[in-house]
């Protein structure tokens, strides 16, 4: 192994991206530090310190380990790079609604670039929603737990208003915080887009990745302080090899369905007639199902938030229902509805990503055919059947890893951002496994050998 490292950092060319890429991140960890303006950062520490006390379930704890620690600690960073995931799977589904966006999507390199000017400028107008939603969440107190709410309005420095002049102060100082959060998700926007240009890997699952590893260290300490101690500790360590086995496993595992192109004659010469393959993954979706579940499970949360019963009254059946079965990580009923909705949205989402109708005429068009099966309609039912059973399999292993998360919360009290299962470990996995392909290919260009021999 040591072997490789130094073959890669005796290229020239590769190990400038590489210091390249590492000088991006460590410029990224430095800013989730650094408080936006007006933030009283002793207060937000002991908020910090309270948070995941109750175990309830937390869109905030996924995207504040998204944002590796950033959100919480209500950095410049803040917002992390989730807007610019949000909106790049925004702008995706629109082309199945939108002509002109599909249109672009078969352009080539121009409508690319033309769909990716459109995702930043909707990562911004994201960011600038996000913000202020963040903003009253942190004035509120409601960022760190509805344990804490009173204990925690107190994060941003505001002048108590008595006259006009100090309300007119206030808002500029909230503008400042919403522009602040806004700049920062401009500025990851940035690093991302240059770690892929001009460094290793892709820029943005990099971000993500470094900011998941960051959370590690605190994950594992906090197992080893728990109620179990060290046996609990080496028992989750051993389940969690076994996880990374498997998930890397499955991440790897692809049905190969075979491509014949037929020959022809273009004036002398001969084309066509090579034999290559469609790889289908077994989980073809990614992480995207399990963070599109997440995201509408809190949708209840929500509603309860802004149907709360006056001083006094009780509140109502249905708050009371959701309160106790959809915010609770150890709920039964909440695990049932996230492995159900993580089914769906694999399914949902391998048919935007992949459209067995367009890859079938796309083949027809090349002269292209399955052995066995005619070109056109009868290829494109072919490979539904074939994406029905391979998403089958795929979809119930997203399940289970996405309900890794809950089972160890409700077994050992893990907290929510439990660092074996869920989307991080489908991230880690993913973007270490796709980084070191392409580091490999790049040393293989150069040295005529891989990284691993």
């Amino acid at each position: 192994m040591f072997s490789a490292i130094a073959r890669v950092f005796k290229t020239p060319d590769l190990r400038r991206k590489i210091l390249f890429t590492l000088g991006i991140l460590a410029i990224y960890r430095l800013g989730t530090t650094i408080p936006a303006p007006f933030v009283d950062y002793g207060s937000v520490q002991t908020c910090v310190a309270g948070v995941g006390l109750d175990g309830q379930v937390s869109l905030v704890n996924m995207l504040n380990m998204f944002s590796g620690g950033a959100l919480l600690q209500l950095s410049i960073f803040a917002l992390g790079i989730m807007p610019y995931i949000t909106a790049s799977i925004i702008v995706q589904l629109l082309r199945v609604v939108i002509p002109r966006f599909e249109a672009l999507h078969k352009e080539g390199q121009s409508g690319q670039a033309t769909l990716t000017q459109y995702t930043r400028y909707l990562t911004i107008a994201l960011a600038v929603l996000q913000s202020t939603t963040l903003l009253t969440m942190a004035r509120t107190g409601a960022l760190f737990g509805g344990s804490l709410s009173a204990d925690c309005a107190n994060v941003i420095t505001l002048v108590p208003e008595v006259t006009g002049l100090d309300t007119t102060t206030n808002i500029i100082r909230m503008i400042l915080i919403i522009t602040a959060f806004t700049a920062g998700t401009a500025a990851i926007m940035w690093f991302g887009e240059m770690i892929t240009e001009r460094g290793v890997g892709n820029g943005m699952s990099l971000l993500i990745f470094i900011s998941i590893c960051a959370s590690f260290p605190q994950a594992m300490w906090s197992l080893l302080q728990g109620a179990g101690g060290a046996m609990t500790f080496a028992i989750i360590s051993v389940i969690a090899f076994g996880v990374l086995v498997a998930v890397v496993f499955v991440e790897q595992s692809q049905r190969r369905i075979p491509v014949q192109y037929a020959k022809r004659m273009v004036g002398r010469r001969t084309y066509g007639g090579q034999s290559t393959y469609i790889p289908i993954k077994v989980n073809q979706a990614g992480v995207i199902p399990v963070i599109f579940a997440s995201s509408l499970l809190m949708l209840p949360v929500l509603l309860t938030q802004f149907n709360q019963p006056a001083p006094g009254e009780a509140p109502a059946d249905w708050i009371v229902w959701i309160q106790n079965n959809l915010m609770t990580g150890d709920s039964l009923v909440y695990m049932i509805v996230y492995f159900l909705l993580t089914i769906g949205f694999a399914y949902f989402y391998v048919y935007i990503a992949f459209n067995p109708d367009e890859v079938a005429e796309n083949m027809r068009q090349q002269g292209g055919f399955v052995p066995g099966i005619r070109a056109g309609q009868p290829t494109a039912d072919y490979l539904s059947y074939v994406l029905n059973r391979i998403t089958f399999p795929g979809s119930i292993y997203l399940g289970i890893i996405a309900l890794l998360p809950l089972i160890a919360l409700a077994t050992v009290g893990a907290n929510q951002n439990f660092p074996f299962g869920g989307a991080s470990i489908l991230i880690l996995v993913g973007v270490g496994l796709e980084t070191v392909k392409q580091i490999d290919a790049q040393l293989q260009q150069r040295n005529y050998e891989g990284l691993l021999r």
